[in-house]
């Protein structure tokens, strides 16, 4: 990672533990939310953007990693039993949701994903004698850890901004390692990766077993957060709504899902001020960005960054030669 990188790393992460300073509780939940999507959207970015694996089953690897953590400390073990729990079982069901990918590309695969998500949809909502059903589960604690407390809104934002900076960093490592090369050898040609020694395979269900297991650990985190998780929060709109965080933000890009997230969870409550046309313009704004820039935000940046530094080199060249 480059200097530049690092520093507007370390500028975010300031900006992140001051911004909700002295702010109401419905803001630093709103913050919360932005940061926990963020996690379950880096996940579906590492399938998709990286990997080129189309999954509409995000959500659901969210709910089952919030159920999961519900079940463990409504038990009266520590959240972070559940949180292990969680990532561990998205990770084993997401390999396994891999297998489908093996022999089902685009558009197909996208059906297999979709009827994944409406199973667990149907199972959470059906299975009362575990899940409590369409009533859900309530009264999860927020954990405490060496006696300091989570349960206020603040310390439970900075509980989870910790939680966001280690997701960020593995995500980092991941993308920057042979892994992450291999990702994106098999999302732009899989015969040319398959040929210069990449397992396909292997790193096919790799890519949903890691993306999986994000979205584990997001949901994991949702369930202290809100302290009641019911089927309808996991459901087929809610995986539409992080695979629109990555386009937005930008597909295969590091920072893409932290901006989408950013853009879906954070623009609407800024555009309030102009009440009953707030989603009006939202919607607006997204359908005019898909157009005119496919590659999200962070792809309409590079294109204005392109068109800005010729400028600046011939500006260069023509000052070099009149000093000739």
């Amino acid at each position: 990672m480059s200097r530049k990188h690092i520093l507007f790393a370390a500028i975010a992460l300031l900006l992140l533990i001051f911004v909700p300073m002295g702010q109401k509780n419905y803001i630093i939940y709103v913050l919360t939310s932005w940061l926990m999507f963020s996690i379950a959207a880096m996940g579906l970015n590492l399938t998709l953007g990286y990997a080129g694996q189309i999954s509409l089953a995000q959500a659901s690897f969210m709910g089952i990693g919030a159920y999961i953590t519900a079940l463990v400390t409504l038990a009266g073990y520590h959240w972070v039993l559940g949180w292990i729990a969680a990532m561990g079982a998205t990770f084993v069901i997401g390999l396994l949701l891999g297998y489908p990918a093996l022999r089902v590309q685009h558009h197909f695969l996208a059906f297999v994903t979709l009827a994944f998500n409406t199973l667990v949809f149907l199972v959470l909502r059906n299975e009362e004698w575990l899940t409590g059903g369409s009533h859900g589960l309530v009264g999860m604690p927020r954990p405490d850890f060496f006696g300091i407390s989570t349960g206020k809104n603040l310390e439970f934002y900075y509980f989870v901004l910790v939680l966001f900076v280690i997701s960020a960093l593995v995500f980092s490592w991941i993308v920057h390692s042979p892994w992450g090369r291999a990702f994106k050898a098999l999302r732009e040609n899989p015969v040319r990766a398959e040929s210069l020694g990449v397992d396909t395979r292997r790193i096919t269900l790799l890519a949903f077993a890691i993306g999986s297991a994000f979205g584990g650990g997001a949901g994991a985190i949702m369930t202290p957060l809100v302290q009641f998780i019911e089927p309808g929060s996991f459901g087929l709109i809610h995986s539409l709504k992080i695979l629109l965080m990555v386009v937005v933000g930008g597909a295969g890009f590091y920072y893409g899902p932290m901006l989408g997230a950013a853009v879906v969870i954070l623009l609407p409550e800024l555009l309030r001020f102009t009440e009953g046309y707030y989603l009006m313009i939202y919607a607006a704004m997204v359908i005019v960005l898909m157009v005119y820039s496919p590659g999200g935000l962070i792809g309409l940046g590079h294109k204005i960054m392109a068109r800005v530094r010729p400028k600046k080199e011939v500006r260069k060249d023509m000052a070099k030669g009149a000093q000739l």
